[in-house]
């Protein structure tokens, strides 16, 4: 067994978004995010072929869906089904945002 934190190492050294994998087996990834400030760029969307669950751990975002914003503050958390476009809209410039993200393969 390895102990870890999921505010350990929040910040990447060139200022980029960071995506690391806390778990990853055959049917279930799970990932941390850490946003501050990162958007999706103009006009992409995901819609990708798994259901995602995420949770706003620390922070604040605004997921978009098609027309829809949701705003997500921490505690929140949504389940996003397999092919529904989404985009991540705004994250905290201030502190970062924390996000756990549960990918269910199908």
């Amino acid at each position: 067994m390895f102990k870890q934190n999921l505010f350990t190492d929040l910040e990447s050294p060139d200022g980029s978004e960071r995506f690391d994998n806390i778990l990853k087996r055959k049917d279930v990834r799970i990932e941390r995010i850490v946003s501050k400030g990162h958007v999706s760029d103009p006009g992409f969307w995901y819609e990708q072929a798994w259901d995602e669950w995420v949770l706003v751990v620390s922070g604040s975002a605004v997921l978009e869906f098609d027309n829809d914003c949701l705003k997500m503050m921490a505690g929140d958390h949504v389940l996003i089904p397999a092919f529904k476009r989404h985009r991540v809209n705004s994250t905290s410039l201030t502190d970062p945002t924390v996000w756990l993200a549960i990918h269910l393969q199908p």
